[in-house]
């Protein structure tokens, strides 16, 4: 990682440029010569590194496709079954849908995410070394060195899903994950295990719920401590922690109320949804036309890959939601859109493809901004309910019963048990979270297969990759070549 992390410790200037709130300190320090020291010298220092790591999460990075978080929730989502491509396009995805990006250690969307993550956990580590000495309140001492340590959390659990072999519930794990970094250094860093990785990430987490108490935040964008929660819930799904994972899911979501049906139709694109936990915030003066996550997710902006490639549901999927359900009206099954919300159009250049998606809109067919959902109350349902599921508990359907009933007034608590109920959870939890980038993690978190066909996925389009083994090498990202060739200390994946 020397190579990388010379790199990323300029990167706290252009943090710094980037957010452009404390006009005096930035005028007393030129941005890229700015020391760790004067950079966390106060509290209030401390929170323009935070928003800048905010802002990582979705402003461009070198091209118009990769857009920080919010390009990797398209790219893992993209690389499953419920995401349709329906023609090339622009080009923009089709390789990543084809499995060659995260195949291909040369490749620049495979080298986005390490790229970014390490950002983000190099400006994390820079307020967590210097957030003791910063001058100012307590509060806001604790509330940066909570998101650090939420943020860096967040980082290395993404990174170690896609570049790790899955993690196994049963125990073992000592496979190689990915370097665990603690501190902004330039110094190569080896791959930790698996299991390492995830007790940092449970330490740093814990720590994080523990600092963001009574953290009163200024928007969704900040990780409040039910964030933190949810990210915590999140990680104990996957290990299999399931009594905690339903817990921390229970505590995450108080406070934030399950949107109205009417509400769900409007576009998922305003952070200020109650339901929305934590959401990326579309500045338009930071964002970028052609990167936002808008202009390629929603179905009416005008971008050359929306309008000749705009995204489908899984046919087969879709064909399960019950028509009483909400989330059936999301996606128009003929393609044409007649029914959007008020003021939201689609010109007569957008093709028109089967069963496409307007659940993401844009502002305008001429604006691609709209907020991004990082996590939502109904995702802490799910976990809650496949957890108790997998646990056997009495209440696990009425956990279900919860969020279903909300999106369908038609639905009745269910009446199975076992892995017939875990079955039915994850089917509401592929119809509820679509294009919110869970896919790919839970098909290598559950040992899945790949399994395109039987749908309308175009195998032209894809070429021909309609399946991939559960247990396939492929299931892990390569390693980027630039960190293998910067690291002597690195060994890539087979």
């Amino acid at each position: 990682m020397k190579k990388y992390f010379s790199k990323y410790l300029l990167l706290l200037g252009l943090v710094l440029a980037a957010s452009a709130c404390n006009e005096d300190f930035l005028d007393q320090a030129p941005t890229t010569a700015v020391s760790a020291e004067s950079a966390t010298a106060t509290t209030g220092n401390l929170f323009l590194i935070v928003n800048g790591i905010h802002r990582l999460m979705y402003t461009r990075q070198g091209s118009n496709g990769r857009g920080g978080y919010s390009a990797m929730m398209i790219q893992n989502d993209a690389l499953g079954e419920d995401l349709v491509m329906n023609a090339i396009a622009n080009g923009w995805w089709i390789n990543m849908a084809r499995w060659n990006d995260h195949t291909n250690e040369a490749d620049t969307d495979n080298r986005h995410n390490w790229r970014v993550l390490y950002k983000v956990i190099n400006n994390a580590n820079i307020i967590i070394a210097g957030a003791d000495k910063a001058i100012g309140p307590d509060s806001e001492r604790n509330a940066a060195l909570g998101q650090a340590l939420a943020y860096r959390a967040f980082a290395h659990f993404h990174m170690v899903q896609l570049y790790g072999k899955r993690y196994d519930p049963a125990g073992g794990n000592t496979q190689l994950g990915i370097p665990i970094v603690l501190l902004s250094t330039t110094e190569p860093q080896a791959r930790a295990t698996v299991e390492e990785v995830y007790a940092q990430i449970n330490i740093d987490l814990d720590e994080a719920i523990s600092k963001l108490e009574g953290y009163e935040r200024p928007n969704t964008s900040h990780i409040s401590q039910n964030v933190a929660k949810g990210m915590k819930a999140r990680v104990a799904l996957v290990q299999g922690n399931y009594a905690l994972a339903a817990q921390m899911a229970i505590e995450a979501r108080e406070g934030h109320p399950l949107m109205s049906n009417d509400t769900y139709r409007l576009g998922f694109n305003d952070y200020n949804n109650a339901e929305w936990m934590w959401g990326g915030f579309y500045n338009p003066e930071q964002g970028s036309s052609f990167t936002n996550f808008g202009a390629w997710m929603s179905r009416n902006f005008s971008s050359s890959n929306i309008r000749g490639n705009p995204k489908s549901i899984n046919s087969a999927l879709y064909d399960l939601i019950p028509a009483t359900d909400v989330r059936s009206t999301i996606f128009d099954p003929t393609g044409e859109h007649n029914d959007l919300p008020a003021g939201i159009e689609i010109s007569s250049r957008h093709k028109r493809f089967p069963y496409t998606s307007q659940k993401f809109l844009a502002i305008a067919t001429g604006d691609s901004r709209g907020d991004v959902p990082y996590m939502r109350a109904g995702e802490m349902y799910l976990i809650e309910a496949e957890a108790k599921a997998r646990m056997g508990s009495a209440d696990a359907a009425e956990a279900l019963f919860n969020l279903a009933s909300n999106r369908d007034p038609a639905y009745v608590i269910s009446s199975k048990t076992g892995e017939e109920l875990i079955a039915e959870v994850l089917l509401q939890r592929r119809w509820e979270l679509w294009g919110e980038g869970f896919r790919f993690y839970d098909l290598k978190r559950l040992d899945l297969s790949l399994d395109r066909t039987g749908a309308n996925h175009n195998a032209g389009v894809l070429a021909n990759l309609l399946e991939v083994p559960a247990g396939d090498t492929r299931w892990q990202w390569q390693i980027p070549l630039d960190e293998i060739n910067a690291n002597p200390l690195m060994e890539q994946n087979p």
